[in-house]
C-alpha cells in the first residue's frame, strides 16, 4: 500500500525516555540501526503520513534528540516538544498539544508512534488508519502475539473479543499477565477525544506516571468504540535491551540487501554484507562477500566493489573498481577510477575521472588527477595532483612540520620516481622529471629533471677484498679452536688512525 498524505491529520512521535534496560549512557532513541539513529524511522514514517504536522516529544537528552533528527534530514521541518518531567506517555502527548494549536489547523486525527519500533511499516499504518475510518473507531491500536510478554502492556479483551483496556506489565494481575496479546504502543485517535481524554488521566498506577493507555479504558467507558489491528511480533517489536536491538538491526539489514536486489544491484552474499539505511547504489554493480557500506555512501551505476572493503560517507562514480581489503571514508571517486588493493582513503580524499590507487596507498585530503596513477606504497596527504602523473612506488609528501599541515602542488604530465619524499610546501611544475630517492624541499619549474641525492661512488674490486678477508677470518677462528695463532675479524671495529697516534704517544710517556 503506497503511503499517501492526509492534511487532516498530526502525528506524536515519543522519544523522551531514556531506556533504563539499555543499560548505557545514551539516550535509547539515539542508538542506530543501520546506521541511522533509532528514532529516525519514526519521524520518517510520521512525516509520510501527516507531512508538516509531526511533533517529536524529547526528553532525555533532547538536545541530542534534536541534533540526531536535523542530521538526518527529514522530509520537512519537524516542531520539536520538551518533556521537561518524564511523568510517562501520556503526560509526554499532552506536551505537544500547544504545539498544534500554533499550526491554526483543525485537525480530526491523531496518529501516535513511538521512537523504537524501527521494524514497524507505512503499509501497516495506513491499514491501521483504514481500520479507524472504516470502523469508526475512536481509538484504534496495534497489537501482536509474542511468545515472551513479560515487560509489555497486555491487551485485555471481553469475552465478545472486543478491547477493554491495555494494563501494564507492573500493574497486572497474576491472570493478565499469562495474556500472550501485547500492546505495540501505536494509536490512531480521534482529534477531539485525544486530549480531552488526556486531560482526565490520573497517576494511579506503580509507577505514578500518566499512562497514554489510559486512553483506551477510558474511551469503552464511554461507550465509544475501540479497534485493533494484529501485526507479526517482529515488526511491532518495541527496543527496550541490547538483544531486541541486534534482532532490529538484522532484520532491517536484510530489507535493505533484498530492496538493492529488487532495484538491480548483484550481492554475492547478502548474508555477509551489510548497507546502512542511508547508502544509494546504481543498477548493475556488484558488491562480494564481506563489503560495508555505510553512512550516506552513494556508489553508481556498473561499480565493482570487492570484499573486506568498508566505504563510509563516500560518492563513487560510474564503473569504480574496488579492490579487496580497502577503506574508504568521506571521499570522492569519479568515474572509471580504481583503488586497491589494501588502500586507504581518508576523509578529503578525490579521485578523478580514470585515477588509480594501489596497493598500500594512504591518501589524505589530497586530489589525484584524471588518469593520473599512485600504484605502490605511498602517502599522499595535502596534497594536489594534476592530469596524468605518475607517482612512483615509496613516495611520501611530508606534509607537517610538527606544527602546521602544508600543501603539495604536482602540475600536470609529471613523472615522479620512487622512494621520493616533498617536504612541503612545495610545487612541481608541469612535465617535470623527479629522479628516484630525491626529497625535494625546493620548487621544481616546468619540464626540469630534480635530482637531491648523494652522488654514487664505486671502489673497483672491494667486494671481491672483503670476501677475501672474510675468508681468511674464518680460517682464523678455525685455527684458534685447534690452539693456533688467531688471525683478527676483518669486519671488527678499527680505531681510527687518530686513536693509534694517542695509544702510540702514551706507550711513550711510559717508557
Amino acid at each position: 500500500m503506497k503511503a499517501a498524505f492526509h492534511k487532516s491529520l498530526g502525528a506524536v512521535v515519543m522519544a523522551a525516555g531514556l531506556g533504563k534496560r539499555m543499560k548505557s549512557k545514551l539516550a535509547k532513541v539515539l542508538h542506530p540501526v543501520a546506521g541511522r539513529p533509532m528514532v529516525l524511522y519514526g519521524v520518517d514514517l510520521a512525516q509520510q503520513l501527516a507531512g508538516e504536522h509531526v511533533a517529536v516529544v524529547v526528553g532525555y537528552q533532547g538536545k541530542d534528540v534534536r541534533a540526531a533528527i536535523e542530521a538526518g534530514g527529514p522530509r520537512q521541518p519537524v516542531m520539536i516538544v520538551e518533556q521537561a518531567q518524564q511523568l510517562g506517555t501520556g503526560h509526554a502527548v499532552q506536551q505537544a498539544r500547544d504545539m498544534f494549536k500554533r499550526l491554526g489547523t483543525t485537525l480530526s486525527t491523531y496518529v501516535i508512534l513511538n521512537g523504537d519500533t524501527p521494524l514497524l511499516r507505512v503499509e501497516t499504518l495506513q491499514a491501521l488508519l483504514h481500520l479507524h475510518l472504516e470502523e469508526r473507531a475512536t481509538v484504534a491500536l496495534l497489537t501482536a502475539a509474542v511468545d515472551d510478554p513479560a515487560g509489555y502492556g497486555r491487551v485485555v479483551r471481553a469475552k465478545d473479543g472486543r478491547v477493554q483496556k491495555i494494563v501494564e506489565d507492573r500493574d497486572a494481575t497474576g491472570a493478565e499477565k499469562q495474556i500472550h496479546e501485547i500492546n505495540v504502543g501505536t494509536y490512531v485517535t480521534a482529534g477531539p477525544f485525544l486530549f480531552e481524554a488526556l486531560d482526565k488521566l490520573q497517576p494511579r498506577n506503580a509507577q505514578g506516571e500518566y499512562y497514554l493507555t489510559d486512553v483506551v479504558a477510558l474511551a469503552v467507558e464511554r461507550g465509544l468504540r475501540v479497534s485493533a489491528l494484529a501485526v507479526s511480533e517482529a515488526e511491532g517489536m518495541g527496543i527496550n535491551t541490547r538483544e531486541q536491538l541486534a534482532v532490529a538491526e538484522q532484520a532491517i539489514r536484510r530489507q535493505i540487501c533484498a530492496h538493492w536486489m529488487r532495484e538491480g544491484v548483484t550481492l554475492r552474499n547478502p548474508a555477509t554484507t551489510s548497507i546502512d539505511a542511508d547508502v544509494m547504489i546504481g543498477r548493475d554493480t556488484v558488491i562480494h562477500p564481506d563489503v560495508t557500506l555505510e553512512g550516506r555512501t552513494t556508489i553508481g551505476e556498473d561499480c565493482i566493489v570487492r570484499s573486506h572493503t568498508r566505504i563510509s560517507d563516500s560518492i563513487l562514480g560510474h564503473r569504480v573498481v574496488v579492490q579487496d581489503h580497502c577503506v574508504i571514508r568521506e571521499s570522492r571517486l569519479e568515474d572509471d577510477a580504481a583503488i586497491g588493493p589494501f588502500a586507504h582513503l581518508r576523509p578529503g580524499a578525490v579521485l578523478r575521472r580514470a585515477a588509480k590507487v594501489g596497493n598500500f596507498v594512504e591518501m589524505k585530503k589530497a586530489e589525484l588527477g584524471e588518469g593520473s596513477k599512485a600504484n605502490h606504497l605511498s602517502y599522499l596527504g595535502d596534497a594536489k595532483i594534476g592530469k596524468g602523473v605518475n607517482i612512483g612506488a615509496g613516495t611520501i609528501t611530508c606534509n607537517y612540520d610538527g606544527h602546521k599541515k602544508h600543501e603539495t602542488v604536482i602540475e600536470d604530465d609529471v613523472f615522479v620516481g620512487s622512494d621520493t619524499q616533498f617536504v612541503a610546501p612545495v610545487t612541481i611544475g608541469k612535465g617535470a622529471v623527479i629522479a628516484a630517492g630525491a626529497t625535494i624541499t625546493a620548487d621544481v619549474p616546468p619540464d626540469t629533471l630534480a635530482i637531491a641525492r648523494a652522488a654514487q661512488v664505486n671502489r673497483p674490486g672491494w667486494a671481491s677484498r672483503q670476501r677475501a678477508l672474510l675468508t681468511a677470518g674464518t680460517a682464523g677462528g678455525r685455527q684458534a679452536a685447534s690452539g693456533k695463532r688467531q688471525v683478527a675479524d676483518p669486519l671488527a671495529p678499527r680505531p681510527s688512525p687518530l686513536a693509534k697516534k694517542r695509544v702510540k704517544a702514551k706507550k711513550g710517556q711510559n717508557k
